[in-house]
């Protein structure tokens, strides 16, 4: 049996095309001992992905050329060789661009519970590393504190989408969304219960977060970096707190990104910036995942996902994080037969 694979063909400069990856294929690969074969399903498609394709030093070493695309996803185990694994158990981790995946001691893979009544989709989007980001980001790095003035750009997105009603549950004061367009605003407001959201399409961002956030913002969680970055940094409140969560205006930038100008106010209000990789809390899954399982169930927490069917399409689903075609969390759908019972 083989496997297709979308390998990197080439470093893209700004966004990717046909020419930055090739799909291809090679044998189905075979388990080791203390190693599972991993049938995957479904695709989580983000953001850093993006940053990986690069020849820049990161989180994590760039994809080598002729390698997989490196992406987290989720299938079902078909052989186990190890303890770890039972034959049929849904597994997540790094799958990358592959119909097939080895877990192994050095790619460990996570068991998803069953009997949540929560679907593959879900799971890989709320319990996942979306709404683990948006957790630890929010409750660990941005130490929110109930009554906060929360404010989250990219918030029409898998991420701020959660982060946003995260503070809500929790007792915010009042939470302000940033996303592009009026369409994706009205989805930040209606769907997901924001107060409020800016377009930043609009001209004038930095008054208009200032209209809406007269006191000041205690808490920005950063999805964009660039300008929006600078809008917020000139509104914080004393003692704000900012999460650097993500910079997705900067990832295809051909130029080199301009600065930003309003640090000078972190001075003035004392305030605190602190970047974060979801990975750094990987000890502590389990107990946002219980959390976060709770609050969909009970309807606090909504959600959308955005469905990409065909492995071939994980290039062009890519994509769409940069040019705002996605609406919630991009998933592509490699095997529709993996589920959750």
């Amino acid at each position: 049996m083989q496997n297709r694979q979308i390998v990197l063909a080439q470093r893209p400069l700004g966004m990717i095309d046909e020419t930055t990856t090739s799909l291809v294929t090679s044998e189905r690969p075979t388990c080791a001992d203390g190693e599972a074969l991993v049938k995957v399903g479904i695709l989580s498609i983000d953001p850093t992905i993006r940053t990986w394709m690069n020849d820049a030093p990161g989180y994590l070493p760039p994809i080598s050329l002729g390698d997989p695309v490196r992406s987290g996803g989720a299938g079902v185990v078909v052989e186990s060789r190890s303890s770890r694994y039972r034959v049929g158990d849904i597994v997540f981790g790094m799958t990358n661009w592959q119909e097939w995946a080895i877990a192994s001691e050095t790619n460990r893979f996570n068991v998803v519970p069953t009997g949540m009544g929560l679907d593959l989709a879900t799971v890989m989007n709320v319990l996942g590393t979306t709404g683990l980001t948006a957790f630890f980001g929010l409750m660990e790095v941005g130490q929110f504190k109930t009554g906060d003035v929360v404010l989250v750009s990219g918030a029409a997105g898998a991420t701020g989408s959660v982060v946003g009603q995260i503070a809500r549950a929790k007792g915010a004061a009042k939470v302000v969304g940033i996303a592009g367009g009026a369409q994706k605003c009205a989805e930040v407001v209606q769907e997901y219960g924001f107060d409020e959201c800016l377009d930043y399409h609009q001209p004038g961002l930095s008054r208009s977060i200032h209209r809406a956030c007269p006191a000041g913002v205690d808490v920005y969680f950063d999805n964009v970096g660039g300008e929006i970055l600078d809008a917020a940094l000139a509104n914080i409140a004393m003692h704000a707190r900012i999460v650097l969560c993500g910079a997705i205006s900067q990832y295809n930038a051909v130029e080199k990104p301009s600065g930003v100008a309003n640090t000078s106010m972190m001075i003035m209000r004392r305030g605190r910036m602190q970047g974060f990789i979801v990975f750094d809390f990987a000890q502590r899954y389990a107990e946002a995942q219980l959390e976060l399982a709770a609050m969909v169930l009970d309807g606090t927490v909504a959600h959308r996902e955005h469905l990409v069917h065909g492995l071939e399409q994980a290039p062009a689903a890519l994509n769409l994080l940069f040019t705002g075609g996605n609406h919630g969390k991009t998933l592509v759908v490699v095997d529709a037969s993996v589920q959750l019972v």
